[in-house]
């Protein structure tokens, strides 16, 4: 099956060095409306902006539909953007806060209609054990999109404070409790 991110990611960029020009330089011509320079950008962060969306929301479809979406905002959003800083913490603070509000949507739907849902299947290499997947799954958005930051995308806590605009405090105690909880789940 393809998707447009899919064939936006498998894209060869122009032979003018796209590949070569470091991120400020790539931002700015995105900034400047370059589609060459967006489908790089695009390039060098769809595979960690998906992962980030499908550790939290554990549905594939819904996690490409989350990183297009939040790819969007960053394009809109590149304006604004201060071209010193790194594109990778805009874009993953807006994965991760759509990823959690999808998240949320969806427990709200299934509190609703009562039903179940089915854990999308990943790449086995790179995807926690099945357990550790459930476990995740059942804590609460919040918790599940620091740990995930934290530990599976290697981010540090000042890294996630920063991206999800939350104080740094904050992160640590949501990293504890799910973390915990994690444990206890694990553990049964």
């Amino acid at each position: 099956m393809q998707t447009a991110a899919l064939d936006t990611l498998r894209v060869r960029t122009r032979r003018g060095g796209w590949q070569r020009v470091g991120e400020p330089a790539l931002v700015r011509a995105a900034q400047r409306g370059s589609a060459e320079a967006f489908a790089e950008l695009f390039r060098r962060h769809w595979p960690r902006a998906h992962r980030a969306a499908w550790l939290v929301v554990h549905d594939a479809t819904a996690a490409e539909d989350v990183a297009q979406e939040a790819f969007l905002a960053a394009v809109r959003s590149l304006d604004r953007f201060d071209r010193g800083r790194p594109f990778a913490p805009l874009l993953h603070r807006i994965v991760v806060n759509r990823a959690i509000d999808y998240a949320r949507a969806r427990e709200l739907r299934r509190e609703v209609a009562g039903g179940d849902y089915d854990a999308a299947t990943a790449d086995a290499s790179e995807a926690p054990s099945e357990d550790v997947l459930a476990a995740l799954a059942a804590l609460a958005p919040e918790q599940r999109a620091v740990i995930v930051l934290r530990h599976l995308l290697g981010f540090t806590p000042g890294e996630i404070a920063k991206a999800l605009g939350l104080p740094r405090g904050t992160v640590n105690s949501r990293l504890r409790r799910g973390l915990d909880e994690l444990q206890e789940a694990v553990e049964r």
